[in-house]
């Protein structure tokens, strides 16, 4: 697909290139914007904002505590943490000071934090003190030399901040005790090393910046190898897509994004916390999105422009009764993505706040964002949009060779985004990659007339009913819209007769709704075998911290 129809789709601006070697690392990119908008809000937390200068000032600082441990150039340091100020500090010292690093899930048990420190070979972490139990249980068996302890508190002023860590410890208990020798606290470090000067290096568009995990579904989590250079197109391919809307914001009025995702999944880390900074606009940092009374009540402090989220999220926040009390006309981006958005919940979004959910489609390999939808939508399409400035997509066979018109095919993906393969992993990086530097998403699509990509589902999810492919994507789809049902996922099961068999499992937002009644809207809205074999109600879907559905968990009960 060499010619790229989905180019007049574009909206006007939006170019069909970017320049990628506008910036030679993520260094170059983040100090421009520490200059350029010193005097601006970079982060609002818990009430406390701060500025691009103090974020220079102190990722530069934490920069030169990193060098005085006797870390080499390119060592891994990990970062295990919620959505506190610490976080784009550490980041922006560590990419500084000339180390990689290594986002770490902060709700992992200690045999999957033992894994990624392993595999990843982390030399340091940064962690807050309430996942520090964690850690004491699994690294003698990992090659983590230095902790650095990070509180709640510890960025919010000696008062409130002694406050805030009083009641995260003594109050709501939620520093389980640990003991880990050796360990200097975040605001030691950055005392200890005040004196220092950061040892500037020359950061290449090949060196390593990030190493991103993958969720680990389809067997042992890897870490996707992001570049200077992956990371920085990702930025300007987003900064393209996304200006149609942002120059909506008027002359003078700084561009506020919420991240409620945390930091540490792909979407968060590039569309929250980076694009802001590359944009100059403030985030405002969400520790636990799954407590909705808190996020709206922080909400309600800010005009809102930006706002990534995944489907359960819009679909959590529109359904609560305390949404009327944020302000979300000045709302000019509403970025879905990690998982498919549903028809009914981007309906409910768009009456709610006047802002249509723009889809878009990404994985850990591609930085995230390969594909989105224009930002100018106005209404839900299903699809994921078109391939963005500067990359291509082609739909494949199972032999490797690309699909006919019309067909659906694995989405492959070439652009500057597309990591430079699995760490450590050349077997690994061999099945995804083709000869030609296609990255095989593992994604079934189809491409319409205009070049727009609609998801059909995950090869690994798909159901085999009688020999028919029913889609888990599409029937949930259906499913949700149905009046009184909250969410559903679907997943196959073992059939004697048809080899598998659907089951649905439904989280009701009336409680009335019957079986029965979700039988009769199947059967009115889809064929029969795609039909579910087994219904069940429950209280709520199992998750992963970002909000993406556990299918597998469902499957296994």
């Amino acid at each position: 697909m060499t010619d790229r129809i989905w180019l007049n789709s574009y909206p006007p601006g939006v170019p069909a290139d970017i320049d990628v070697n506008r910036y030679a690392s993520m260094v170059d990119m983040m100090e421009e914007s520490f200059q350029k908008f010193a005097g601006q809000s970079a982060y609002s937390f818990m009430g406390k904002e701060m500025s691009y200068r103090q974020v220079d000032q102190l990722s530069q600082t934490f920069g030169v505590y990193l060098q005085s441990l006797g870390l080499v150039r390119g060592d891994r340091v990990a970062v295990m943490m919620p959505n506190v100020l610490q976080y784009p500090i550490a980041v922006a010292g560590i990419l500084r000071a000339g180390f990689t690093l290594v986002n770490v899930n902060p709700l992992y048990t200690a045999r999957e934090l033992e894994h990624q420190l392993k595999d990843s070979g982390a030399k340091a972490i940064v962690i807050l003190e309430n996942f520090a139990a964690t850690l004491d249980k699994c690294i003698a068996a990992t090659p983590v030399k230095h902790v650095v302890l990070c509180a709640m508190g510890d960025q919010l002023g000696l008062i409130k901040g002694a406050l805030v860590n009083y009641v995260v410890r003594h109050v709501k208990k939620m520093v389980p005790s640990y003991s880990l020798p050796g360990a200097v606290r975040f605001n030691a470090a950055i005392a200890k090393a005040s004196s220092g000067t950061l040892k500037k290096l020359t950061i290449k568009p090949d060196d390593v910046a990030v190493l991103q995990y993958t969720g680990g579904t389809t067997g042992v989590s890897k870490g996707a190898v992001l570049l200077h250079r992956n990371l920085v197109a990702n930025l300007l391919q987003a900064d393209a897509c996304f200006q149609p809307a942002l120059v909506k914001i008027p002359e003078g009025e700084q561009m506020n994004e919420v991240c409620a995702l945390p930091l540490y999944h792909i979407f968060a880390f590039t569309v929250g916390m980076m694009l802001s900074l590359r944009l100059g606009g403030k985030l405002i940092l969400i520790p636990n999105p799954r407590d909705f009374p808190a996020v709206l009540g922080e909400l309600a402090k800010h005009k809102v422009h930006v706002f990534p989220a995944v489907n359960t999220l819009f679909n959590g926040l529109a359904n609560h009764p305390d949404f009327t009390k944020v302000n979300w006309s000045s709302l000019m981006v509403s970025a879905g993505g990690g998982t498919a958005v549903q028809s009914a919940v981007a309906k409910l979004w768009f009456e709610k706040t006047g802002c249509a959910i723009c889809e878009g489609y990404g994985l850990s390999e591609t930085a995230p964002i390969a594909s989105c939808n224009p930002v100018t939508v106005t209404e839900y399409s299903g699809s994921i949009g078109v391939p963005v400035p500067s990359t291509y997509f082609k739909l494949l066979n199972d032999d490797g060779s690309e699909t006919a018109p019309g067909q659906s095919g694995e989405i492959a993906i070439k652009g500057p985004q597309v990591m430079a393969g699995y760490w450590q992993r050349p077997d690994e990086t061999a099945k995804v990659m083709t000869a030609d530097g296609y990255f095989k998403s593992g994604d079934v699509g189809v491409m319409d007339e205009r070049g727009y990509f609609k998801i059909v589902d995950r090869k690994k999810d798909m159901i085999l009913v009688s020999g028919f492919n029913v889609f888990p994507t599409e029937l949930e789809d259906v499913v949700s819209q149905m009046d009184g049902i909250l969410e559903c996922a679907c997943v196959g099961v073992p059939d004697e007769k048809s080899g598998e068999a659907v089951k649905l499992v439904i989280v009701r937002k009336n409680p009335e709704i019957t079986e029965a009644q979700v039988r009769a809207y199947c059967k009115e809205n889809l064929t029969g075998y795609k039909h579910p074999k087994v219904i069940e109600f429950r209280t709520e879907l199992p998750k992963t911290p970002v909000g993406k559905i556990l299918r597998r968990e469902l499957r296994n009960k």
